[in-house]
């Protein structure tokens, strides 16, 4: 839970804030929750939620581009160097802006799909697809400028 929170907040005292915040809130809500999914994942959800919410306290937009036409997903096939390794991916995740990174994250890092991330930003879905892709080409770019992705 810990690593969810850090992944969107990008700060460690936020990420520990959203955290106590996030088992305060499932204690007191502990009656509410149906059994419908797993208390894992109705706890996560209350993590992201409150990850979310903390960052745009702190200023964080996405820009809503629905009237923006849908952007093509790039099917190019990238090499990887050696030198590539977690460590320099989550190095070059923290970079980027806040929206680029909380898209990325939530997609890519805790599996959840446009539509989902769309519901739990408040934005369109063609929002969330967009970021997703501009997510994806300037994390390429950081690791381009690192001379690990080629």
């Amino acid at each position: 839970m810990y690593n969810t929170a850090y992944r969107i907040v990008n700060k460690t005292a936020d990420a520990e804030d959203v955290l106590q915040e996030a088992f305060t809130d499932a204690f007191m809500q502990l009656k509410t929750f149906q059994q419908k999914s797993t208390f894992g994942a109705w706890l996560k959800q209350i993590v992201v939620y409150k990850s979310i919410y903390k960052v745009k306290q702190n200023h964080f937009f996405i820009d809503d581009i629905s009237t923006v036409e849908d952007a093509k997903d790039d099917d190019t096939n990238y090499e990887f160097e050696q030198e590539l390794t977690v460590q320099k991916i989550k190095n070059a995740i923290q970079e980027l802006p806040d929206g680029y990174r909380t898209v990325l994250s939530l997609y890519l890092l805790e599996g959840y799909d446009h539509e989902e991330i769309a519901e739990i930003l408040q934005v369109a879905h063609v929002t969330v697809r967009t970021q997703y892709i501009r997510a994806k080409s300037k994390l390429i770019e950081i690791l381009k400028a690192e001379k690990v992705y080629e």
